[in-house]
């Protein structure tokens, strides 16, 4: 176990690698020295005119050039701590044999606080540090203590010379050196704890800002990977449907061939098909290469709290039709899940184009695992609307909860939503209700090129 004394050097930082900045002599120190010496000067004078230095025989100037000096030393406070602590002791010893009511002016007593304080909190050598101010402090309560051993000896010779009784248990004399004593012991314990404070409340701020800085560029780094991955997912996926039209076209176009001599008909209808097929499939090639041609730091991901990458089933096939499925699950796990499909013409739904309908089933997945993780939401409503006179697809997922304490996620969920619906040139829009809950609605135009 260690020592006492061992704790207290470890609290104070000896050994301790890290050393506190020295800034250099700024404006506010030259700013806090100049009112302290004006604060002095007037307080000096108030006494003085009060009668409280008719004891002191030191001309005037002298007293003025004690306080004045006195309020220098505040200046290097910063930047040279321990040897300011030095100096502000042997100010305090030389004024206090020359002019001890000088020395015993507040303004004087404040200055000599500050500097020790400042040599605790400021010193970079912790080890020089405790050398230092250790020395400061036995020589002062040397001086103290020697104070005392005069003091007892004269009210001795008072007490043997006077037939006078004493006030209290005590004598005069050795009663004010023991509450000077008591008053020094709280004075200098304070200014030595108060630096102690000071300077591990800054070590604290430098390490924290340290692991704020590391934090987020291992944030920065995870959301780069997360934005590669996702793409490519997306591209797996976009793979497959670009690969199925291109399937389709060959099937429509062998059935062209064939017809193409006994029902011309059905061999323009044919054709016709795989005219529509291409384009879309050029249509999402386009897109596919738009999106990722971009940075992960040219769009912007911003989420209200975040969530993972849902891990349900990749597979590339999921449309619309399947959500009926996904909604059953998130039932099983606790969740009351209403989905309502909203079509202008009937089978809207079904003639979507496969990578929209894909980036629809995607986005209401992650949205209930979002849900799930990082919500108090018990009911969540999601809503699929084909407008195909509008020429467009939407997905809405509403839920009527808040966000649960202590699940924060990373974002990524809610950034692979947007790197998704930006493959499709779709609108996003994700944040909290005014009326309450969180909503995840995006957009997708159709018919674009």
């Amino acid at each position: 176990m260690p020592t006492t004394s061992q704790r207290a050097l470890t609290w104070f930082g000896v050994d301790d690698e890290w050393e506190r900045p020295r800034p250099p002599v700024g404006r506010q120190d030259v700013v806090l020295a100049a009112s302290v010496e004006a604060f002095s000067l007037l307080a000096l004078e108030l006494v003085r005119s009060a009668g409280g230095l008719d004891r002191t025989d030191a001309p005037v100037w002298t007293q003025w050039l004690a306080v004045s000096t006195g309020a220098v030393l505040l200046v290097g406070r910063r930047r040279w701590p321990l040897a300011v602590a030095s100096l502000a002791a042997l100010h305090m010893f030389v004024v206090g044999v020359t002019m001890p009511q000088v020395m015993g002016q507040v303004s004087l007593q404040i200055v000599y606080f500050v500097a020790l304080l400042s040599g605790v909190a400021y010193a970079r050598d912790r080890r020089a540090m405790v050398v230092v101010v250790g020395t400061i402090v036995l020589f002062m309560f040397a001086w103290i203590t020697w104070q005392f051993a005069v003091g007892s000896a004269a009210q001795d010779m008072i007490d043997e010379t006077e037939d006078g009784e004493r006030i209290g248990l005590f004598g005069a004399i050795p009663a004010a050196v023991a509450i000077t004593l008591l008053v020094n012991v709280l004075y200098f314990g304070g200014a030595i704890v108060g630096g102690g404070v000071s300077w591990r409340a800054a070590r604290q701020r430098i390490r924290l800002q340290e692991q704020a800085g590391t934090i987020a560029a291992q944030a920065g780094r995870l959301r780069e990977q997360a934005v590669v991955d996702e793409r490519l997912r997306i591209a797996r996926e976009l793979h497959d449907v670009v690969a199925h039209g291109v399937s389709a076209m060959g099937i429509q176009a062998g059935a062209a061939r064939r017809v193409l001599d006994r029902d011309p008909d059905a061999a323009r209808t044919a054709l016709s098909h795989v005219e529509e097929a291409s384009r879309d499939a050029l249509a999402q090639m386009r897109r596919l290469l738009g999106t990722l041609r971009e940075g992960p730091a040219d769009r912007r991901a911003d989420g209200a709290d975040g969530a993972d990458t849902a891990t349900g089933a990749r597979t590339s096939e999921a449309g619309v039709d399947d959500l009926p499925d996904l909604v059953a699950q998130a039932g099983r796990e606790g969740l009351a899940v209403h989905l309502d499909v909203v079509e202008d013409q009937a089978c809207a739904t079904g003639r979507l184009p496969r990578g929209i309908a894909l980036a629809i089933y995607r986005t209401v997945q992650e949205a209930l695992t979002n849900v799930r993780r990082h919500s108090t939401a018990d009911t969540v409503s999601v809503v699929v609307r084909v407008d195909e006179a509008a020429a467009y697809a939407e997905v809405e997922v509403v839920d009527n909860g808040r966000p649960r304490h202590g699940t924060s996620g990373s974002g990524l969920g809610q950034l692979g939503i947007r790197e998704r619906a930006a493959t499709h040139d779709g609108q996003v829009d994700i944040g909290p209700r005014v009326t309450g809950g969180y909503r995840v609605r995006v957009r997708y135009p159709l018919g674009a090129s």
